[in-house]
């Protein structure tokens, strides 16, 4: 569920603004320039037929559950303050619409074949860790990335932490499908220096084949953000073969990011890789998941022609 549009907290009241985020990643260079911390939140209105971080989709906590290294000890069912476990040919097996992601089972587990998946924080506590680092972004020119799963889906946590970072004056990042009112983002985007804006499909029924969301609303907020707040964009392109990769569809991108947002708008290519197709076992979600064959070099460079041929800067990678 996404967060409500609740009235915006002050003074220490933006410290202690709650959120759910699955991972921080300190020295990141592929998530806006220099050397950044990324911070990951939880929760996303797309399910895109490929996501990489399935564990980042639901907003509350989850258990990662490896079946390898479990032996049915039992304890996890002992546990469990919702009776959602339960030993199956030798296996515990958990009740996902019963589980309401406690972590008491992982607090037990002895071969540490469940681990909890996202945490509950503030703001506050983010920053602090975040703010350690500040002497890299000087150096660097980087800053802190808020990404996901989908930072606009906690709004109210999303402004607190940008609101701290950016009045100590560390640039910020917002990493973001798009997919949100445009009143929510507005309000986000008034302590973001950069947007990195994904492009997952330029035909609105393949879109929302693909990822349960036309594109239309996603279209519509790039290009306010382009004309009437003037925010750096960079397009974010994640190539993912047999679904977005076709010679049409990427001319149709490039088409879009040159007549909506201008030449100078930097596209970053994003490879699909298989990383994220094991944790949909980890998350007892195995029909879930499809196999992919990551493009080629070759291929790559093709579609990086294509881009390059309507006057566009690409880097291939984060």
């Amino acid at each position: 569920m996404l967060q409500t549009e609740d009235k915006i907290m002050t003074g220490n009241d933006v410290e202690a603004t709650k959120g759910v985020i699955f991972n921080i990643q300190t020295y990141s260079i592929h998530d806006g320039p220099g050397i950044r911390t990324t911070v990951f939140l939880k929760g996303c209105p797309l399910r895109c037929l490929w996501c990489q971080n399935p564990e980042s989709q639901v907003l509350q906590p989850e258990i990662f559950f490896d079946s390898e290294k479990c032996t049915g000890c039992g304890k996890c069912v002992q546990a469990c303050p919702n009776g959602a476990i339960e030993i199956c040919d030798g296996h515990s097996r958990t009740n996902r619409e019963l589980c309401q992601g406690s972590g008491k089972c992982a607090e037990v587990c002895p071969n540490e074949a469940r681990n909890i998946m996202g945490k509950h924080v503030t703001a506050g506590d983010v920053f602090k860790e975040v703010a350690a680092d500040s002497i890299f972004y000087q150096r660097s020119g980087g800053g802190v990335t808020l990404g996901g799963g989908e930072p606009l889906a906690q709004p109210q946590f999303a402004v607190s932490l940008l609101k701290l970072c950016k009045d100590a004056g560390i640039h910020t990042a917002l990493d973001t499908c798009g997919y949100a009112r445009w009143e929510t983002m507005k309000r986000v985007l008034e302590y973001v220096d950069l947007v990195l804006y994904d492009f997952k499909h330029m035909d609105p029924v393949e879109h929302e084949k693909h990822t349960e969301v036309s594109n239309d609303l996603i279209l519509d907020n790039v290009r306010k953000i382009h004309h009437d707040l003037s925010i750096p964009i960079i397009a974010r392109v994640p190539v993912i073969p047999g679904y977005n990769d076709s010679i049409k569809n990427i001319e149709a991108t490039s088409r879009f990011i040159t007549a909506e947002l201008g030449d100078s708008t930097g596209v970053h290519l994003l490879p699909y890789h298989k990383l994220g197709e094991t944790k949909y076992d980890r998350l007892e979600r195995a029909e879930s998941a499809i196999s992919i064959t990551p493009s080629s070099e070759e291929h790559m460079s093709e579609l990086q022609k294509i881009f390059e041929s309507f006057g566009l800067i690409v880097h291939t990678g984060g």
